[in-house]
Order: C-alpha cells, then sequence, then structure tokens
C-alpha cells in the first residue's frame, strides 16, 4: 500500500533513470488504492493575499519536451504544464483530465477515451490528433526519445516494430476517431494502463506548434507550449524558472496559485539561509540542519518510494563482471550508519529493489515488501569472505573502481560514506570517485559511461514491474550489461501469461525480485528515500505522489 503524503519538497531524481521512470503497474488500474487522505486534500480552500511561492531544485531542468524527459526535474515542472488523460487528484487518486470518460473492450484490447472541451495556451483546440501525434512521435526512431520505446513497447500495438524500424508511424495502436475521440489498440490486456497515462511520455503535443519550432522546441520558456494548470513564462537555465497560472486551462478556476518561481540551490546552507531571509519559501534540510529544524512548525519529512541504488556496469569493469565483487560490495555498506548519520532525513535502508509502502499483494492488506522480506543485507564479515573469493578468481591483490555520482552537498557526503566504508572495509579495493551535475549524470548513464552508478529511480505507475522491468536484457533502462534469460522468462511470464492472474503475477515477480539481488547482485538496492525540509506553513494543498510529477500544484494556495 502506497502511502499520500502531505508535502513539502525537495525535488528527486530519478534516473531515468529515475524517475525515473519505467513502468510500474498495480493490481487495479486505479493509481490511488490504499492511499491516505491528507487534511490537505479535504480542508476547503481559504486563499488569501499574493498567490506566488518560490521553492528550491536541485539541478537545472535537461529538458521540456514530453518525448526526450527522462528525469524526475523534467517530470515535475513538464507535469505541471501538459495534461495528459488524467491526473493524479489530492487523494493520489486517477480523475479525468483531457478524458471526460472511457471504456475498455472485454478482452482488455481495447480503450476508447472521449475528449473534454479544451485548448492549448496558444488558443488550439486539443483533439485525439494531439495525443496520436505525441505517441506517434515518442516511438519515432529519428525522435530518439528513450522513454517512448520503453514505455510504449510491448503495450501499444506495433510500438516496438516502430521504434525497430520495421513498421510505419502510421500502424501504432493509437487512432482518431475524431476531434474528440481517441481509440487505443494494446499488444496484452495491461491492467495498470489508465495508470500509465500519468506518465509524462503519454501527454499529448500540438503538431503544428512543435514543427513551428523546430529544434528550439522546449528549449526556452517562449518555445515551449501548455494545455495543463500552468504555462513557463520565465527560464534562466542553470539559475531557475517561472511558471504561471494559465488563463486557457479548461479547469483554470480550481487553480489558485499566479506563479510559482523555482531557483536551483544545490548547497543545503544555501537554502537555508534563503529560506531563513524570506527570499525561498521551501528548502531541503540535511543531517546539519534536521536536528535543529525538527520542532520548528516549517518542518516537515516527505516520504517517497524512491530508491538509491547502486548500478554494476559489467561491461566497462572487468572486476564488476565477478558476482562475489558485487556482492562483496552490497555486503561492505553500512546503510543504517548511512541513513542516520549522515543523511538524517528520514530516509531508511533498502531491503528489496521494489520499496516498501508501495503497493500491496493481491487481494491483501500485505506490503510487497513484507511478502517477499528483506533481500539486503549489510555484514561486514561476508563481505570480507565475498571480497577474498573475488580476489582469488581476479587472480590479484587490487581491484580500482569509479564511483559516479552526483556533485551536490548531500549526494557528494553520500559517496564520501560510500567510499570510506568500501576502502576500509574490502582491502585492496580503491575507489575512485567522480562527482558530476545531474544532466551529466544521467547523459552517462543513458550512454553506459559509468563502472558503478550511485543512482535512483522513481515509479511510474503503481505496480512491480515499474522496477523490475528495468533489467530486461538489452532493456531501454538496463545500460550496465546484465542478462539473465531465467529473468527475463520470469517478467516476461509475469506480463503476459499471468497479466489477468495478479496473484500468481505477483509471485512471479517476487521469485524475479530473489533471482536480482539474492543470486545476481545485478544492483545493490542502499536506501529508500525521504526528504526533511522547510516548507513555509502558510502555503496549502499541496501533496505528494508515488508516480507523475513528485508534487502537484494544481490545488495548491497561499493562506494569509
Amino acid at each position: 500500500m502506497r502511502k499520500h503524503l502531505l508535502v513539502l519538497f525537495g525535488l528527486m531524481f530519478v534516473l531515468v533513470l529515475a524517475a525515473c521512470s519505467g513502468g510500474d503497474n498495480e493490481t487495479s488500474s486505479e493509481s490511488g488504492e490504499g492511499n491516505e487522505e491528507t487534511s490537505e486534500g479535504t480542508e476547503e480552500s481559504s486563499a488569501s493575499g499574493e498567490q506566488e511561492i518560490t521553492i528550491t531544485s536541485k539541478s537545472e531542468i535537461p529538458s521540456m519536451d514530453p518525448s526526450l524527459i527522462t528525469d524526475s526535474v523534467g517530470f515535475q515542472w513538464a507535469g505541471e504544464t501538459y495534461e495528459g488523460l488524467y491526473r493524479l487528484d489530492e487523494n493520489s487518486q486517477l480523475v479525468n483530465g483531457m478524458a471526460e470518460s472511457s471504456e475498455v473492450s472485454e478482452d482488455g484490447l481495447t480503450w476508447t477515451f472521449n475528449l473534454r472541451d479544451a485548448e492549448w495556451s496558444n488558443g488550439d483546440p486539443v483533439t485525439a490528433d494531439d495525443f496520436v501525434y505525441a505517441w506517434r512521435r515518442a516511438v519515432d526512431p529519428e525522435v530518439g526519445s528513450e522513454y517512448g520505446p520503453y514505455f510504449l513497447g510491448g503495450i501499444i500495438k506495433n510500438a516496438t516494430e516502430i521504434s525497430n524500424g520495421e513498421a510505419s508511424l502510421e500502424d501504432l495502436g493509437a487512432t482518431a476517431v475524431d476531434d474528440k475521440t481517441l481509440e487505443v489498440e494494446l499488444e496484452k490486456p495491461v491492467p495498470y494502463f489508465e495508470s500509465m497515462t500519468v506518465f509524462i511520455t503519454f501527454m499529448p503535443l500540438n503538431q503544428a506548434y512543435v514543427e513551428e519550432q523546430g529544434d528550439k522546441f522546449a528549449t526556452e520558456a517562449e518555445y515551449t507550449i501548455s494545455n495543463g494548470p500552468f504555462e513557463m513564462t520565465e527560464w534562466s537555465h542553470g539559475e531557475g524558472w517561472s511558471i504561471e497560472k494559465s488563463d486557457s486551462y479548461w479547469d483554470n478556476e480550481t487553480v489558485q496559485l499566479e506563479k510559482i518561481n523555482a531557483k536551483v540551490v544545490k548547497e543545503v546552507s544555501t537554502g537555508v539561509n534563503l529560506y531563513e531571509s524570506g527570499e525561498i519559501d521551501q528548502t531541503e534540510l540535511n543531517a546539519e540542519f534536521v536536528d535543529q529544524y525538527r520542532t520548528n512548525e516549517a518542518f516537515n519529512v516527505v516520504e517517497k518510494p524512491y530508491l538509491y541504488f547502486f548500478k554494476f556496469n559489467q561491461e566497462n569493469n572487468e572486476a564488476l563482471a565477478n558476482v562475489n565483487v558485487r556482492k562483496a560490495i552490497s555486503y561492505g555498506i553500512d546503510r543504517q550508519g548511512l541513513v542516520d548519520v549522515i543523511l538524517n532525513d528520514g530516509s531508511v535502508p533498502a531491503e528489496g529493489y521494489v520499496p516498501s509502502n508501495f503497493v500491496s499483494m493481491p487481494d491483501s492488506e500485505e506490503d510487497f515488501r513484507e511478502a517477499q522480506g528483506s533481500l539486503v543485507e549489510s555484514n561486514v564479515e561476508k563481505a570480507k569472505e565475498h571480497w577474498d573469493k573475488a580476489l582469488e578468481e581476479l587472480g590479484t591483490d587490487s581491484v580500482e573502481i569509479e564511483l559516479l555520482g552526483d556533485d551536490t552537498g548531500t549526494s557528494k557526503d553520500a559517496l564520501a560514506y560510500y567510499k570510506g566504508q568500501l576502502e576500509e572495509n574490502l582491502e585492496g579495493l580503491t575507489i575512485k570517485l567522480l562527482e558530476v551535475p545531474f544532466k551529466e549524470r544521467v547523459r552517462r548513464d543513458n550512454n553506459s559511461e559509468f563502472e558503478i552508478e550511485a543512482a535512483t529511480w522513481g515509479p511510474d505507475y503503481v505496480d512491480p514491474n515499474t522496477y523490475l522491468n528495468m533489467y530486461l536484457t538489452d532493456g531501454q533502462n538496463n545500460n550496465m550489461a546484465y542478462s539473465s534469460e531465467e529473468y527475463d522468462s520470469l517478467i516476461e511470464k509475469a506480463n503476459t501469461e499471468y497479466a489477468q492472474d495478479p496473484a500468481k503475477r505477483f509471485e512471479t515477480f517476487l521469485e524475479a525480485e530473489k533471482l536480482l539481488l539474492e543470486e545476481d547482485q545485478a544492483v545493490a538496492p542502499i536506501y529508500q528515500d525521504a526528504k526533511a525540509q522547510l516548507f513555509r506553513p502558510s502555503i496549502k494543498g499541496v501533496y505528494s505522489t508515488a508516480t507523475g510529477p513528485e508534487f502537484e500544484f494544481k490545488w495548491a494556495y497561499v493562506e494569509e
């Protein structure tokens, strides 16, 4: 069961993945199942005063193009300026966005969406053709979308063939029956398909506008377009940006914030100083400041099903192709010490690759993580045993491995901790740190330019598949040369043979996760994220969800 949480936010990063991003499913297409309603979601709004807030982001927006976005910063801000078939409401449940209603065929293969009357920020109507164009663009090999083939492939009919150059764009299973009717044909029944459409890759695009802008599209505020609650009006690269309430949004009477400013702040101390001086309304805290502000009314902790983990590239370093090296590294890190001392923000040690408090077993209140049990252990003795065996197998007494991570304050502290732990516990190991801007880490990940990466991943829909399908052989987000026929077979079986048998499907996911971690140690889960933050108490109605934009502002307002 995933938790619905009141907010305060520091923008998180998924590798997109992160995100981010892969596809998760749940036992039903209702993405809000099991969420706890907060008082913010039910209280009557009483906005007054200036409806403008300023928040922080730890990095620049790499792109505002829905077809190209692969990171959680882009997800956040494009998610506020675009709207797909659905949104997640204040209770984290699917509510109609551009779709007013939908029907699905008895065999689960054909979905029909009836669209509402809505406009783009340039005055053009939003039509079914906008969805068809956007989805075709996402799988067009010439566009080079990472998530298009990943999300639509195997889901929308012929998406894989098109992205492989084996079929034409017109063959995609998305058809505009008329301006207000979108028909979608699936490759197989997908119980979580509606939940997937919240993801940014499924947003509509105005073809005339995109083609008029050409290569400039979504690179500056003036070259963006919106059909969501807000539109981008300013974008100073590397420094920050602003979005303002859209007058053309179909539900703009609900939107109360007139303007949201985002300021790129990489250092926590800088953010705290800006908050105390009244220049910003929200900032993330790290261990240095948590105890100082724990009793402050602005202090808040947001728990998320975001996983921080090591990706082991078995191709770029010979040592990492050895399973005992990978196991030694995973055993060799004291995760409790990391979250208690270095992070001190509510984060918890990871127990598996699928996070806790994310999804329940079918027809049960039991959390997926509880059903599986912990697959992650910190154990120096076991680490040394695997390390000694690995050195013998490699025929060496020393190994050097490069560890890639972000260059922000908390990330740098964590990287230094990993280096210290591993070099102390594994004699002969040298960890060379490579700290780069977030955008550069995402680029290196996409191009497999790393040995070990301190990576992040957040769900794109509520289902174990959003985490576990990342590691299919040659998968879009694998990027680390991991390959297992047995693993591939389990994930395939879960999503085909057992697609309409939730109990067997989830049992297969449990088996796949155990293979990924216990036997192959393909990755090493480190911790599940939470963010301690300061957030101006007068700002109400902001909430957090597991999927889509990390934080939703449509219902937010300033109360004086």
